[in-house]
C-alpha cells in the first residue's frame, strides 16, 4: 500500500498545483535576481566602493552604496512577497533602521543596516541558485517538446532535433518509431522535472529564511516586545476589572454600611448609654473614611474618566487640580488603554510634583501624536531646578516610561519654567 502511494506520488507530481507554482517561482524570480545582481553587485556596490576610496568620490560613493542597499531591501521585499504568494513561505518583515533626524544620521543608519546587507548577500548568492532553477524549468519545456514528437511527425515535420536538458543526450528522430521513443523520453523528463525543481526551491527556501528574514536577535527582540505588550495590556485590563469590582462591590457595601449606621444613630436617644453613642459614631466615621480611601484607591487603579478617552481624562484631571491648568490636546489616533493609563498617571504625578515643590501659579498640559508616538508636555511657571534624582518621583516616572520603550526628559533651569516631556508609543 505504501509503495503504491509512493509510485502514485512520483507519477502525478508534475500534475500537482505545487509543482506548477514552484516552476512559476523559478521562472519569475530569475529575471529580477539577474537585474538586481547586475545593479547591486556589479554597478552600485563595486562602483560605490571604488569611489569611496577616492577623496573626491567619497560622497558619491556613499550615496551609491546607500542606493544599492535600498535597492537590495526592495528586492528582498519583492522576493518575500513572491515566496509568500507562490510557495506559501511566510517570512516576517525585518525591522527598518531608525533613520535619525538629519541626513548624515540617515546615511549612517542605512550603511549600518544589517538587514539591507543581508538582502544584498541574498541577491548575490541567489544568482547561481536562480540559474539552476531556470535550468530546472527547461526540463518542463524540453519534456513537453519530446512528448508531442509524434504529433509533430504527423504534421509533416520529418527532420528535427529533440534536445536534452543534459548535454550529449539529444535525439534526432527520422522515423515514427523514433518519434514515439522521443515521446517516452519526454515523459521521463516530465516525471523528473518537478522533483528537480523542488530541490532547487528547497535550497532557495533556506536562503530566504537565512538572509531575508529577521535575524535571530531581531526575532528574539520582536518576541519579547510582543510578550511585553501582552503583559502590559493584560495588567491594564486586570486593573480596570479590579476598579470596577471595587466600585460595584466593596464601595456599594461600605456606603450601605455607613447609611445603616446613620439610621442606628438616629434611633438612639439620650437615654441610651453614652458609650453606645460613641461606638456607633466611631464606626460610622471609620466606614466613611474607608469609603473615601477606597474611592481614591479605585481612581488610582483606573480613573473612570479614561473610559471616554485621554483628552477627557486630562481635562477632568486639570479641573480637579488646585492650580489653574491649561489643556491643549490633539490626539487624532487613540492610544491603547495601557498607554492611556500610563500617560494619565505620568501627568497626574507631574502636576502633583508641581503643586508640592515648584511654587508655581499655573501649569499647562499639551498632548499630541505623530509617527506612532504619544508626546506629553507638562509645563509650570515655578522656581525651576527640578532634576531626575535616584529614588525620586521623576526617576520612578522614567522607569515606568521605559517599561514600554518610552522616555521622560526634564528641562528645568534655575528660576523656571519647568517643562517635562514624556514620549510613549501609541501601542505597548
Amino acid at each position: 500500500m505504501h509503495k503504491a502511494h509512493t509510485a502514485r506520488t512520483v507519477l502525478t507530481a508534475f500534475l500537482t498545483r505545487r509543482a506548477w507554482q514552484e516552476t512559476a517561482y523559478c521562472l519569475l524570480s530569475f529575471v529580477p535576481n539577474l537585474v538586481g545582481f547586475t545593479l547591486i553587485a556589479v554597478v552600485v556596490v563595486a562602483l560605490g566602493c571604488a569611489l569611496t576610496l577616492t577623496v573626491l568620490g567619497a560622497v558619491p560613493g556613499l550615496l551609491f552604496l546607500v542606493a544599492g542597499l535600498e535597492l537590495a531591501r526592495g528586492l528582498g521585499a519583492m522576493q518575500r512577497r513572491l515566496a509568500r504568494g507562490l510557495l506559501g513561505e511566510h517570512i516576517a518583515e525585518p525591522p527598518r533602521p531608525d533613520a535619525g533626524c538629519g541626513r548624515v544620521e540617515g546615511v549612517k543608519a542605512r550603511l549600518q543596516d544589517v538587514t539591507a546587507w543581508r538582502a544584498a548577500a541574498y541577491v548575490v548568492v541567489k544568482l547561481p541558485v536562480a540559474t539552476l532553477g531556470l535550468w530546472a524549468v527547461s526540463w518542463w519545456v524540453i519534456g513537453a517538446l519530446h512528448v508531442i514528437a509524434p504529433l509533430r511527425w504527423a504534421a509533416g515535420q520529418r527532420d528535427f532535433s529533440l534536445i536534452s536538458p543534459i548535454p550529449g543526450l539529444g535525439l534526432r528522430p527520422h522515423s515514427l518509431s523514433a518519434a514515439f521513443t522521443a515521446a517516452a523520453f519526454g515523459c521521463a523528463i516530465l516525471l523528473a522535472a518537478p522533483w528537480l525543481t523542488r530541490a532547487f526551491v528547497a535550497l532557495d527556501r533556506l536562503l530566504l529564511r537565512a538572509l531575508l528574514g529577521p535575524a535571530a536577535l531581531d526575532e528574539r527582540v520582536r518576541t519579547l516586545e510582543e510578550t511585553r505588550a501582552l503583559a502590559v495590556d493584560d495588567a491594564a485590563e486586570r486593573l480596570r476589572r479590579l476598579e470596577r469590582d471595587l466600585h460595584d462591590g466593596a464601595q456599594v457595601r461600605l456606603a450601605a454600611l455607613a447609611m445603616s449606621l446613620d439610621m442606628v444613630r438616629e434611633q438612639l436617644d439620650d437615654r441610651d448609654r453614652p458609650e453606645l453613642h460613641r461606638l456607633v459614631e466611631t464606626a460610622r466615621d471609620n466606614a466613611a473614611e474607608t469609603l473615601t480611601e477606597l474611592r481614591d484607591l479605585s481612581r488610582g487603579l483606573h480613573p473612570p474618566a479614561l473610559d471616554a478617552g485621554l483628552p477627557d481624562a486630562l481635562t477632568t484631571l486639570a479641573a480637579r487640580t488646585a492650580l489653574p491648568v491649561d489643556v491643549s490636546v490633539d490626539l487624532p489616533e487613540r492610544p491603547t488603554p495601557a498607554i492611556e493609563s500610563l500617560a494619565y498617571y505620568c501627568v497626574s504625578e507631574l502636576l502633583a510634583n508641581a503643586i508640592k515643590h515648584s511654587g508655581a501659579h499655573g501649569c499647562r498640559i499639551e498632548a499630541s501624536t505623530s509617527d506612532g508616538t504619544l508626546r506629553l508636555w507638562v509645563t509650570d511657571d515655578g522656581r525651576g531646578g527640578a532634576h531626575i534624582a535616584e529614588g525620586g518621583g521623576l526617576a520612578g516616572l522614567v522607569q515606568r516610561a521605559r517599561t514600554v520603550d518610552g522616555e521622560l526628559m526634564v528641562h528645568s533651569p534655575a528660576g523656571g519654567p519647568t517643562t517635562v516631556q514624556v514620549r510613549l508609543p501609541l501601542h505597548a
